[in-house]
């Protein structure tokens, strides 16, 4: 199917021509698609023809409505989105972070080598991410690992969730303190090794991170 096809599919969908007829002018409809009310004319025929769009008319306006084969297309088009997008891979570009990595995966040390399975090196590699919106889009379907918190000198350290990933073939984890509200922007990435000396990177170098699905 045509892209032209698709983008009005969606947009009718955007419109909520769903469950309902919308009135719509074809012109309005060019306008949104950036196109010409002819060109509009003939790809209604089009869906109408192959059962994605039901049609009616009310004065000038056209009344569509995508059918159950329209709907049925875009849920596919969705699921086939989702299965090329969201693979739990993270692209991003390295940062500075505040310095405060190196603290906790210090005061972290000992759980995250009895949970994780490696002693990490005494700081995070900070990795801004660009694709997709935040780090939990591209961890949905990742189970973390529940590091669990504990108490020191009166203060209370919280629980931490681990995710395992593979940097450039070499394995680690990004850390999300559990108590964290709003989707993190900046993937902070604990690891064996000292990221930024062994991949050679540096602030804006872009990476891949690879969520490990265990």
């Amino acid at each position: 199917m045509g892209s032209e096809r698709i983008e009005l599919l969606l947009k009718l969908a955007e419109l909520g021509a769903i469950g309902e007829k919308k009135e719509v002018t074809l012109r309005e409809l060019a306008s949104i698609l950036d196109t010409s009310p002819q060109s509009v004319l003939r790809l209604i025929r089009d869906l109408e023809r192959e059962g994605l769009v039901s049609r009616g008319s009310s004065g000038r306006k056209t009344r569509l409505e995508l059918t159950e084969k329209g709907l049925e297309l875009l849920e596919r088009l969705h699921e086939r989105l989702e299965r090329a997008l969201y693979q739990g891979l993270i692209l991003g570009e390295v940062v500075s972070g505040l310095g405060e990595g190196s603290y906790y995966v210090q005061l972290y040390k000992d759980r995250i080598k009895e949970y994780l399975g490696f002693e990490p090196f005494p700081g995070t590699l900070n990795v801004r991410v660009i694709f997709p919106k935040t780090v939990f889009d591209a961890l949905a379907d990742v189970r973390p690992i529940l590091i669990p918190g504990f108490v020191r000198d009166g203060r209370t350290f919280g629980d931490v969730k681990a995710y395992p990933v593979r940097v450039e073939g070499i394995e680690g984890a990004i850390v999300v303190p559990s108590r964290t509200v709003h989707p993190p922007k900046i993937a902070e990435i604990i690891a064996p090794v000292n990221l930024r000396e062994t991949l050679r990177l540096k602030d804006g170098s872009r990476i891949r991170i690879q969520a490990l699905r265990r």
